[in-house]
C-alpha cells in the first residue's frame, strides 16, 4: 500500500485497475499496467515504489525500463527520498512556490475559457507546482530489479485535492 505524509492511501482493487497489456516482439517484452489509487489529501507524497516493484516482477523483464506516468495535470511524479520531515519541506517549498491561497487566472471559472468538468474547482496553484515537477519518470531496470539509488523512492505526488488517480507503467525490455 502506498504511503505518504504519514497517511495511508488505498491502492484500488486491481480488479478495478486496467489489466496487464502485453505483447512480446523477437525477444523484447513490452508490458503495461494502470494503477488506480484514492487520494486522502493534497498535498500528498505517495511512496508507490513497491507497487512499481510488483508490475516488474509481473512483467518477467529483467534488463530494461521501468516508465512511471501520471494521467493528471495536478498529480505529478517524482524520485525523491521518503524521510518524512524531508517530505515535510518539499510540501512547504512547494507552497511557497506557488501557495494554494494565491491569485491564479485560472481560478476565475465566470471568466475561464475552454472545457470545464463539472466538479471544477479553483486549482490554479496545483497546475503551477505540477509543471514544476512533470508527469513521468524513467527507472533502468537490472537483475529483475529498479536501478534506484540507496534512498530514492517513486513517489505520486497529489497537488490539488483528494480523488481517485491513475498511473501507467509500463515496462519494455528482456
Amino acid at each position: 500500500m502506498a504511503q505518504g505524509l504519514n497517511r495511508p492511501v488505498r491502492l484500488v482493487d486491481p480488479e478495478e485497475s486496467a489489466g496487464a497489456n502485453v505483447r512480446r516482439v523477437g525477444g523484447v517484452t513490452f508490458w503495461a499496467e494502470t494503477l488506480t489509487y484514492t487520494t486522502d489529501a493534497a498535498p500528498a507524497f505517495m511512496d508507490v515504489t513497491d507497487d512499481i516493484a510488483a508490475v516488474l516482477a509481473r512483467s518477467g523483464v529483467t534488463q530494461g525500463w521501468v516508465s512511471v506516468f501520471s494521467k493528471h495535470t495536478t498529480a505529478a511524479v517524482v524520485i525523491n527520498e521518503n524521510e518524512p520531515r524531508l517530505v515535510e519541506d518539499m510540501a512547504a517549498m512547494l507552497e511557497r512556490l506557488s501557495a494554494s491561497t494565491g491569485r491564479y487566472k485560472h481560478n476565475d471559472l465566470e471568466l475561464r475559457t475552454g472545457e470545464m468538468n463539472p466538479d471544477e474547482c479553483a486549482n490554479g496553484h496545483a497546475h503551477c507546482q505540477h509543471l514544476l515537477l512533470g508527469s513521468s519518470e524513467n527507472i533502468p531496470v537490472a537483475g529483475r530489479r529498479m536501478e534506484l539509488g540507496q534512498w530514492q523512492r517513486i513517489f505520486l505526488l497529489e497537488l490539488d485535492r483528494p480523488r481517485q488517480r491513475q498511473l501507467v507503467i509500463q515496462v519494455f525490455g528482456a
